[in-house]
């Protein structure tokens, strides 16, 4: 087979790699956004819409990991090209689970659609997710162009979310407190803030992964956070 040919197929498996971490983000994006948008409307049946999206990222996260394997295992890759291909299996793996936790949210608003719900507390939530899903496009535009510097920002800006999840827990815990009527729709608008913060960690593990792929070091270990909730009796996303 001429080198020239060889090359050329191994570009082509390298793109569709990147293509279909593109996929996977645009799909995890609108989850999320659907998820939250239906929170805020009480729309079921966009909630439901969002549960049935999540097969789309299960398969895609399949289709990238055989995909990278079996390019290691015909081209044995080295230095940036295994950076790349180890860097898809990562980024899919925690595009899989942003869409889980978007499903998760959609779950939730089945489960409150019919009970009233402090707006205030709904709005917050949703300027949380704003912020979470900024991050989230930004940490894709920066795997698009392999930026350090972008996926650094975006990676140090990860403690805004976290302080903006702390007030929010404060305040659903005060209402719960207020008023034991709240507690079962406060309850479960707590594990959508939780879920909505943890998207934002998901996007920090894309950021660092992008660092490691355009450069080929690892960032610090010490990542910025300023969730002090872990003091208060917070609910665990994978209970959910």
């Amino acid at each position: 087979m001429p080198e020239a040919h060889i090359v050329s197929s191994y570009d082509d498996e390298l793109r569709f790699l990147v293509r279909r971490l593109s996929e996977m983000g645009g799909i995890a994006e609108r989850m999320v956004a659907d998820a939250v948008a239906a929170l805020v409307n009480a729309d079921t049946a966009s909630a439901q819409r969002v549960i049935s999206e999540d097969l789309l990222l299960d398969a895609g996260e399949r289709e990238i990991y055989d995909k990278a394997v079996l390019v290691i295992a015909k081209r044995q890759p080295m230095a940036s090209d295994l950076r790349e291909i180890i860097g898809s299996i990562r980024i899919a793996s925690d595009l899989e689970r942003v869409g889980d936790l978007g499903k998760n949210i959609a779950k939730r608003v089945i489960a409150v659609h019919t009970m009233a719900q402090p707006r205030k507390l709904v709005r917050g939530l949703e300027h949380l997710a704003e912020l979470a899903l900024t991050q989230l496009k930004e940490v894709l535009d920066a795997f698009a162009t392999r930026s350090p510097a972008m996926a650094n920002s975006i990676r140090e800006r990860d403690e805004e979310i976290d302080a903006i999840y702390t007030s929010l827990f404060r305040e659903l815990l005060t209402y719960m407190m207020e008023d034991p009527r709240n507690i079962t729709a406060c309850t479960h608008l707590l594990f959508c803030a939780k879920n909505i913060e943890r998207i934002g960690d998901h996007a920090t593990n894309i950021a660092e992964t992008v660092y490691y792929v355009a450069t080929g070091e690892q960032l610090s270990a010490d990542r910025p956070k300023d969730d002090d909730t872990a003091s208060m009796v917070a609910p665990e996303p994978g209970s959910d």
